[in-house]
């Protein structure tokens, strides 16, 4: 029997964020003998054992293997796995974790505003100098990545094991590459993004492997957290409006389900004339306008705790790229 791994940060504010999340589809993550163990099982959910490992080892495992699914930045899913996409299924973003890889240039350098500027920086650097333009970052293969896509071949990289946004500075490097939340550091580092420079927006994801050995044991677990997953998932983003109608009539009801996306789950209305309808929680109020104006009253709104389907988009979509 071959139980599933589930890999997931070992400590720090996405352990927390993690942990959180997971508990909120009602999977409790337990350490059984303390903070300090680092592996674990989820409450009530048989044949799973449960890693606590660095962001780093993460990805290794669920690049080799090692663990079915993984909780990790899209960020280093990129860098460090060759051919992602053919190694690994990233499910869901779990709404923490975000930041974004960019390209940062000195503030002083007031004529670079593209990746097509840094290319002729470059060019003039190595005609000038003989030398080559300078890229302080710990993200290789990305950066070689975006800079060919740009065109951009005359530079090279210096590995960064420190703060990589004060290399210009240093002298270590002319420019980076290097991950940013507000921006606030790079501007306290008298550096700026490049208009185009946007390499990746990375938040943290849950990621399946296609290489783990995916036994009946280990799908069927996987089955049991994606459907709760996706049923706290759905019902996040989702309100129940209940509404009283004289007349619910199928204009209504194309209107409501085209034009703000909503969904009937028990049908149409019930013999005291209530209905129940699904709205995207942004367009509660463009809903709730439109009923009214139709005659409802009262209307009710509500938030839901999960909403379960007999399949969800998650689990097919894993069960799809497995075969």
């Amino acid at each position: 029997m071959t139980p599933l791994v589930l890999a997931v940060p070992s400590k720090g504010r996405l352990q927390e964020n993690a942990a959180r999340f997971f508990a909120q589809a009602g999977l409790n993550l337990v350490q059984s003998r303390g903070a300090r163990d680092y592996r674990g099982v989820i409450a009530g959910v048989p044949d799973v054992e449960v890693l606590f490992l660095s962001a780093a080892e993460i990805v290794a495992q669920l690049a080799s293997g090692g663990a079915h699914l993984g909780v990790t930045g899209e960020d280093l899913i990129r860098e460090d796995i060759a051919d992602a996409d053919a190694v690994v299924e990233l499910l869901t973003p779990l709404g923490f974790g975000q930041a974004n890889v960019v390209v940062a240039v000195p503030q002083a350098w007031i004529d670079v505003r593209s990746m097509a500027d840094l290319d002729d920086v470059a060019a003039d650097l190595r005609h000038r100098h003989g030398r080559r333009l300078r890229v302080a970052t710990k993200y290789i293969n990305l950066t070689r990545r975006f800079f060919a896509e740009h065109g951009i071949a005359d530079y090279r990289i210096v590995e960064s094991f420190g703060a990589t946004e004060a290399a210009p500075a240093s002298g270590t490097a002319e420019i980076i590459v290097d991950i940013t939340t507000t921006g606030s550091t790079l501007a306290a580092n008298a550096l700026k993004v490049v208009d185009d420079g946007l390499i990746l927006r990375s938040e943290a994801n849950l990621v399946a492997s296609l290489k783990a050995p995916w036994s009946p044991e280990a799908q069927a677990a996987a089955r049991t957290i994606l459907t709760r997953i996706a049923a706290e998932e759905e019902a996040r983003t989702t309100r129940e409006l209940r509404a009283r109608l004289p007349e619910f009539d199928a204009a209504l009801r194309a209107e409501l389900e085209e034009r703000l996306s909503c969904r009937f789950p028990f049908g149409g209305s019930d013999e005291r004339g209530f209905v129940a309808i699904h709205v995207p929680a942004t367009q509660v109020f463009a809903a709730v306008e439109l009923l009214s104006a139709n005659g409802a009253d009262p209307v009710t709104v509500q938030r839901l705790d999960a909403v379960f389907h007999a399949t969800n988009s998650l689990a097919e979509r894993l069960f799809a790229r497995l075969g």
